[in-house]
């Protein structure tokens, strides 16, 4: 029996595992952008941008499904009608068959994501987020039960999703107890007897849950536990993840030595795509560096956290002149701007490897997609 065909949804599954969408900016568009979710899949193409060059490219590669970092319809259209750019591209994808996916800023706070890559690429090990992103609140749960019913009602609960703590699951704590009640008129006890006080031996079970996961885990609770009326609390947590590993945008790391802000300028030249105008820095050229801050992307919405988390330079894409005139006045870390297709083009290699997994043909695309194309400086007279 032949094994089944990858689908364009198994790719997209496989993508949303490792870039939860949840973890997107609320601002964001990410997720499939056209395809058909049932359509085979042999060959997937990766780029920065779906452009018209390189939706033709992904098209003549023979790619079935194209996976890029910026959304195409990130911003409202009111059509995409072949004689518009956007309408033009969906028209030349649709036509051939190949499928539209974006991961944008849920790839970039995924651990690992745009963010990690960069860090890594930079010279760091990535450690913190500059933004920590959360997939959602905790509950911290307690039920009583019989002990005779501990059990069931625990497996029901983990079944639903609770208990799961990192790599660990059907986390929970119990210890035992008496429990004691009366039944009113109307009510329907399991044990004891309506209008008599009556107690028993019960076990507390402890543990936690998403918070997104409460309803489900009340309906499961109450279907699995023995008696009409169970007992239980849930109280909402605090944060308390570990933030050198939790999901966000950026990260910080440092460096294994310090070396000047010239130094590290052209290190991170050397490690990042070419692009027509290169890398530029602004701070003391001959300043120590170590502890680094990287923002893949348009990034300078982060210059007063940087600011206050203690960095010695902040890596990052799209730099102002007034801000980050304003961010160095104030006394803060240098900065270093790259190109933003350069910061995060490598990303491709990431989502790639993590396509591989499901054994269909891949294919980077590497056309340069960055829209600067001529970099001058001024011709310096010759004397004789």
């Amino acid at each position: 029996m032949s094994p089944q065909p990858v689908t364009v949804a198994d790719v997209v599954a496989e993508l949303d595992i490792a870039y939860p969408p949840a973890l997107a900016e609320s601002w964001d568009k990410v997720g499939l952008i056209c395809g058909d979710p049932d359509a085979p899949v042999s060959t997937v193409a990766f780029a920065l941008d779906c452009t018209m060059d390189v939706a033709r490219r992904a098209v003549e590669v023979g790619a079935d499904m194209l996976v890029v970092h910026h959304p195409l319809l990130l911003r409202g259209v009111s059509s995409v009608a072949a004689d518009t750019p956007k309408g033009r591209v969906l028209h030349h994808l649709i036509t051939n068959g190949c499928a539209l996916f974006a991961a944008h800023t849920n790839a970039d706070s995924a651990r690992p994501g745009v963010s990690d890559k960069l860090a890594e690429l930079v010279g760091i090990t990535p450690g913190r987020p500059i933004k920590p992103v959360s997939l959602g609140g905790m509950d911290a749960w307690g039920v009583h039960v019989p002990p005779a019913h501990a059990h069931e009602v625990k497996d029901a609960l983990f079944a639903a999703g609770a208990g799961r703590i990192g790599n660990y699951a059907e986390c929970s704590f119990e210890w035992g107890g008496t429990g004691g009640f009366t039944p009113l008129e109307g009510a329907d006890p399991t044990d004891g007897t309506v209008g008599e006080y009556y107690s028993a031996p019960e076990t507390r079970v402890e543990f936690v849950a998403p918070t997104r996961l409460r309803r489900a885990l009340i309906d499961a609770l109450r279907a699995a536990h023995p008696y009409e009326e169970p007992a239980f609390d849930v109280v909402s947590m605090e944060d308390t993840s570990d933030l050198s590993t939790a999901p966000g945008l950026g990260r910080i790391g440092e460096l294994p030595e310090p070396m000047t802000l010239r130094e590290f300028t052209q290190q991170v030249a050397d490690a990042l795509p070419e692009t027509a105008w290169g890398v530029r820095a602004a701070g003391d050229p001959e300043r120590l560096v170590q502890k680094v801050a990287v923002s893949s992307g348009s990034g300078d919405g982060f210059l007063g956290d940087v600011a206050k988390l203690g960095v010695d330079v902040y890596v990052t894409s799209d730099l102002r002149h007034h801000p980050v005139d304003e961010h160095l006045a104030a006394g803060g870390p240098a900065v270093v701007d790259t190109a933003h297709w350069a910061s995060e083009f490598p990303w491709t290699e990431q989502a790639e490897g993590i396509v591989k997994r499901l054994n269909v043909n891949t294919e980077i695309l590497r056309l340069r997609t960055d829209p600067w194309t001529v970099s001058a400086h001024p011709r310096r007279a010759t004397t004789n």
